[in-house]
């Protein structure tokens, strides 16, 4: 598949993505909201599409060579992008000068399908050079990586959703993937909680290295961080300049 095309169906799930998860999460939400959804979902686009031009601006004139792989590498090249990015994830929310630029997205006091679309600039041209060195060890395939990101980013639309779905279907769902309920306990305002969970598509490398939390019912849960709270630290320019202020490191 040519790259424009590729640019063109990954643009279109993520549009697809959110326009009915934002739909769906309305008529069957999970949490009760805090705040006003649509100043916040401005908010949460706008500060995608600033880390989107910074990407774009920071992407790198050409990724580490590929290997021509046979199609039965494809479930083993997604397999390891995906187990790779775990550590990443974790690695955000350990090592401080990761963190306060991955605090941007977890400050959000709700959390839905916009949420997903809420990463500082910094974050973003940050996981360009590990991804650099996914591609560079692991040799994907070109489509394999073109896959794993579709696949990705329509998976992070569907675990920041606040969509409700039914138990018996999300517990079939979590054994395998990561739910709208599973990463609703990563974003917790409680360390234990916002400690766990760091998968992005499957849960199993959580369970492999016991950061599995699932027990945790959403009706008790805070999402955001503390001492990040406050409405002046809601808003875009507050946000975009976060990590390049001083960081409560009660989280991580």
């Amino acid at each position: 598949m040519k790259r424009r095309t590729q640019t063109m169906v990954t643009a279109a799930v993520v549009a697809g993505g959110f326009a009915l998860l934002t739909y769906a999460e309305r008529r069957h939400p999970l949490r009760r909201r805090t705040t006003a959804t649509l100043p916040r979902a401005a908010r949460n686009i706008a500060m995608g599409a600033i880390a989107l031009i910074g990407t774009v601006w920071g992407q790198p004139s050409g990724w580490p060579a590929t290997k021509k792989r046979w199609l039965l590498n494809l479930p083993s090249d997604l397999i390891l992008l995906d187990y790779s990015l775990w550590w990443w994830h974790r690695a955000n929310h350990e090592w401080t000068a990761l963190w306060r630029f991955h605090l941007v997205h977890h400050i959000d006091r709700d959390m839905d399908a916009s949420t997903a679309f809420r990463f500082h600039f910094g974050e973003q041209l940050l996981s360009l050079i590990y991804r650099r060195l996914q591609v560079g060890i692991l040799r994907p395939s070109p489509n394999a990586l073109w896959l794993w990101q579709t696949i990705l980013f329509a998976s992070i639309l569907f675990h920041h959703s606040n969509l409700r779905l039914p138990e018996s279907t999300e517990a079939r769902l979590v054994r395998w993937i990561v739910t709208p309920r599973m990463h609703g306990i990563h974003h917790s305002q409680v360390n234990a909680h916002s400690r766990s969970n760091y998968s992005s598509i499957l849960n199993w490398w959580d369970g492999v290295h016991g950061t599995l939390l699932l027990d945790v019912p959403q009706e008790t849960l805070s999402i955001g961080v503390p001492g990040y709270t406050g409405p002046d630290q809601a808003t875009l320019t507050s946000g975009l300049a976060l990590p390049f202020h001083s960081v409560s490191r009660s989280e991580p």
